[in-house]
């Protein structure tokens, strides 16, 4: 153990309480929206378990199977884990601090900058691949300093678990061993090529994301058609500007912990040791700059520059009113902003709040989506407004048709379809067809009875679907304006002109891989 500052220190026993804290805020204000369109998305994929899917690798599926086995389809059983994992990131921000040899001050600070940020309410409300990433590119920055402080090649070995359970999350993982690989290659822990267990934890990585890499070859790398479809419907629109001015709104702030960590990191001589994983820190933030990456794909570094900014204040500040008033006034000022992180006000109320925010600071960056447009909510928020309306049109559509063996549910899109597949459990009804995202794997090829009605969801009725059939009946719609999903219509269509299965078996054809929307 490198003891040159001195014995090593304690874990604060604050921070076990800053992180429950963090769990009962989620709690509080969990369902005050519902689900979310991608939260559905990986709620149906937990129906289907998997090695890969069309635009995740396999552990979301698999966390999403867990919790359906073990608590059902409700809101609560999708939100448990990422709230639970919410206080395990305070704890390891804390750890990290610790491992930066920060003592009780420094650890205690750093995990009350980490709550306050607005990465951190938003991201553990969700359940979602990113959560997950966040505490993965955490935890191997954790372990990398438990390796440097330590030497102990134990320490490798689960580096290379952890990155292979990791790459098994998401791939964007993948930026930061690089960047570490790359900066240790110039650096003193160049040694670690020279040791063996640092390639038995490569081959251990290796060998927990098996599973996945062969079924992307199985699946012709459907990975690459998701990121041009990615790019070319959200990162094209990626302003590289915003981007860094968006790191400031994802950590608000924690801003007053993150910038004196960074410049400690980069100056300090008691941070020397750490130097190298800082410098591969900076380069992971500079590759995702340079790839258009949206600008919540760093918040990964975050924990590791507060819990540094944490250890700065620690030997910065003696007097203890100084030392009170930090960890307060960030919290304080948080207060004002909270529903910038969190839904803690119904939709209409959060709706005036960002009218009123946006009208006295002239600030809507929090209110413009994916597509650069500004709307009245954020694009989160109005993705949890409208599904429980589409299920039910459906459900109501559903109970018209007398034969339901001849019947068929479709959805345009992978929000709706996981709707149906997940909220439509309480209506019992069938799952969904659906050519977007990883629905298209389960599509029914070759319907086993001639569908003789068809209850289609989509904004507007598809022409090819008005002409197929006689009667096309609006059931119900989405009247909710704050959704991204209003105007969204349930149509229940009767009395097909001709074999409904001959033309679905013809566009099955046409569309040979998952696409996007």
């Amino acid at each position: 153990m490198n003891n040159q500052n001195g014995p090593f220190p304690r874990f604060s026993p604050w921070v076990a309480v800053i992180a429950i804290f963090n769990i009962l805020l989620h709690f509080v204000f969990y369902n005050t929206l519902g689900f979310h369109r991608d939260e559905l998305l990986y709620f149906s994929l937990g129906q289907h378990l998997s090695a890969g899917y069309a635009s995740v690798p396999p552990f979301i599926g698999f966390m999403a199977w867990l919790m359906i086995k073990t608590l059902g389809y409700s809101l609560f059983a999708c939100r448990i884990i990422p709230i639970l994992l919410g206080g395990l990131m305070v704890l390891l921000t804390g750890a990290i601090a610790r491992e930066l040899m920060g003592k009780q001050y420094a650890q205690l600070i750093a995990a009350t900058a980490f709550v306050v940020t607005p990465f951190n309410l938003r991201t553990y409300m969700l359940f979602m691949p990113v959560c997950f990433d966040c505490f993965f590119w955490s935890l191997l920055i954790f372990i990398m300093l438990k390796w440097i402080n330590t030497h102990e090649n134990k320490y490798l070995l689960f580096l290379g678990l952890a990155s292979g359970i990791a790459m098994l999350n998401k791939y964007l993982i993948a930026v930061e061993l690089f960047a570490i690989l790359i900066v240790f290659v110039f650096s003193p822990y160049r040694k670690i090529f020279a040791n063996k267990y640092f390639y038995f934890a490569c081959l251990l990585a290796i060998m927990v994301f098996l599973p996945n890499l062969i079924w992307q070859l199985k699946n012709n790398l459907p990975v690459f058609t998701h990121m041009q479809a990615l790019h070319d419907s959200q990162l094209v629109h990626v302003d590289r500007t915003s981007f860094f001015t968006d790191q400031i709104f994802i950590i608000v702030m924690a801003a007053l912990l993150v910038i004196p960590g960074i410049v400690d990191l980069s100056l300090s001589k008691t941070m020397k040791q750490y130097r190298p994983l800082f410098l591969a820190s900076i380069l992971s933030f500079l590759i995702i700059a340079l790839l258009r990456g949206k600008s919540y794909y760093t918040i990964g570094l975050f924990p590791f520059w507060i819990a540094a900014g944490g250890v700065y204040y620690e030997s910065a500040t003696r007097r203890t009113f100084i030392r009170i008033l930090l960890p307060a006034s960030m919290v304080l000022l948080t207060i004002p902003i909270l529903p910038m992180g969190i839904p803690v006000y119904h939709a209409p109320k959060l709706a005036d709040y960002f009218a009123g925010a946006k009208q006295t600071t002239g600030f809507d960056m929090a209110l413009r989506w994916e597509t650069g447009r500004i709307h009245s909510l954020p694009q989160d928020y109005a993705d949890m407004l409208g599904w429980d309306e589409i299920a039910a049109g459906a459900a109501k559509a559903y109970s018209q048709v007398p034969d339901k063996s001849a019947c068929m549910i479709y959805a345009e899109y992978y929000g709706r379809a996981g709707a149906v597949m997940v909220l439509g459990k309480k209506y019992h009804l069938p799952e969904p067809a659906c050519f977007s995202e990883s629905f298209f794997y389960w599509l029914p090829r070759h319907p086993h009875t001639e569908i003789k009605t068809l209850i289609y969801i989509n904004r507007e009725l598809g022409a090819d679907v008005h002409d197929l059939f006689a009667e096309c009946r609006l059931v119900a719609s989405v009247n909710d304006t704050l959704a991204r999903e209003y105007g969204t219509g349930i149509w229940l269509c009767t009395n097909p002109h001709s074999s409904f299965n001959a033309f679905w078996e013809q566009r099955v054809k046409q569309i040979p891989n998952p696409f996007y929307h």
